[in-house]
């Protein structure tokens, strides 16, 4: 393990107060202690244990934006984004804490009532609920205007029907906040959240586990809703109609939230390639003291450098809340191609054994593709983008 990254020589970012740097260095201890030893045997099972999740929320690092009343640490986004930079950074990509904690827990405690929040918050902060959003469908990825999973009311029910795709977390979560239309005729304005509790319905489904190129440790599963009545309370707002505008306001953090992935696996590329090329031999000398190797790491050291400090200009203009979606979007596809791009050149350095399993590159490379697509994949990013010219 690689125990002092000195990857970037820029200053402690202006966001980050004391008590960050504080859970930085104890979300760093948690993953590399807990976590990374026990990574393999994850990536094997395609899934995390759940006993990590406890651990994870009996150190405070679940839900750590949530207010102290509905059972969180009170934090900020600042907070959500060092645990979710030191879990990339220690080598453990694969957990699905930062989705739940930063993605899922933002939309129950905007949009949730008093009652909502009191029911869910609480749960999921110690881990006991593990949370899933599921959006895509077989036949609708960046596009949420084609949501064909349909909930309908009777009486003070709702009925659920209909399938989600590639959700992350599908296997183990028991908490899904589902994308639904209410008025299939209505467009946008047709789209509703609600927020299922698996164990407490029927007809609610898991497919199978997914094999994927990377990200093998991180469950990703078909979701299936045959007649699931939920009662009318499970609709996240005040009315139905809100969830594409509930979406547009929350997509933004997710996508910061990818680029904070992306800058920390940066970061770790660099450091286990810097090591790397000091220690190996080639032509009776190190990789390092070949000039062209020397130039590949100067050009990714500068274009990290680069990155981070737009990453952590981003992450303070969101806590201060003037992040635009415009801007989360440019973070997200410049710094998830940024890291392909960056790990590519990274594993070229380390040879035949960057491709070999045992060195960590090699797993990297294959877990940072799919960065890429999820989240609203880069093309879409640029669509968003056009528009604000």
């Amino acid at each position: 393990g690689i125990t002092r990254m000195s990857v970037f020589d820029l200053p402690v970012p202006a966001w980050m107060a004391e008590d960050h740097e504080i859970l930085a260095e104890q979300a760093g201890r948690f993953f590399e202690a807990e976590v990374a030893p026990r990574y393999d045997d994850f990536e094997k099972a395609g899934v995390f244990d759940r006993d990590i999740w406890e651990q994870a929320g009996a150190s405070g690092l679940l839900c750590a934006a949530v207010p102290e009343q509905f059972g969180g640490p009170g934090g900020d986004f600042g907070h959500e984004a060092v645990i979710t930079y030191q879990a990339n950074l220690k080598g453990c990509d694969g957990f699905g804490g930062p989705l739940h904690s930063a993605i899922v827990a933002p939309y129950i405690q905007h949009y949730g009532s008093d009652e909502q929040k009191k029911r869910w918050l609480p749960k999921m902060a110690t881990g006991e609920y593990i949370a899933a959003i599921a959006m895509t469908e077989p036949g609708a990825g960046s596009d949420l205007q084609g949501v064909k999973t349909t909930a309908k009311r009777d009486g003070n029910h709702y009925v659920i029907n209909g399938s989600k795709t590639f959700i992350t977390n599908g296997q183990l979560a028991n908490l899904i906040l589902v994308v639904t239309k209410t008025d299939p005729s209505a467009g946008a304005k047709g789209t509703s959240l609600f927020v299922v509790e698996t164990d407490k319905v029927e007809g609610f489904r898991r497919g199978r586990n997914l094999d994927k190129v990377g990200m093998k440790s991180n469950d990703t599963s078909e979701l299936f809703f045959d007649d699931v009545r939920v009662p009318a309370d499970a609709l996240l707002g005040p009315e139905q109609g809100q969830g594409f505008v509930q979406l547009m306001q929350q997509l933004p953090q997710e996508r910061l939230l990818i680029a904070v992935y992306a800058i920390a696996r940066i970061e770790r590329a660099l450091a286990v390639t810097l090591e790397y090329v000091k220690q190996r031999q080639a032509f009776g000398k190190s990789i390092i003291d070949f000039q062209n190797s020397q130039f590949v790491l100067a050009e990714c050291k500068t274009e990290a450098t680069i990155a981070k400090v737009f990453v952590d200009n981003c992450i303070e203009r969101h806590i201060a809340g003037g992040l635009d979606a415009t801007t989360a979007s440019m973070a997200k596809y410049w710094l998830t191609d940024l890291q392909c791009k960056i790990i590519d050149k990274c594993l070229q350095l380390h040879g035949g054994y960057g491709y070999m399993d045992e060195y960590p590159i090699s797993r990297m490379y294959r877990d940072a593709r799919v960065e890429r697509i999820y989240g609203g994949s880069n093309e879409i990013m640029k669509v968003l983008i056009a528009r604000s010219l």
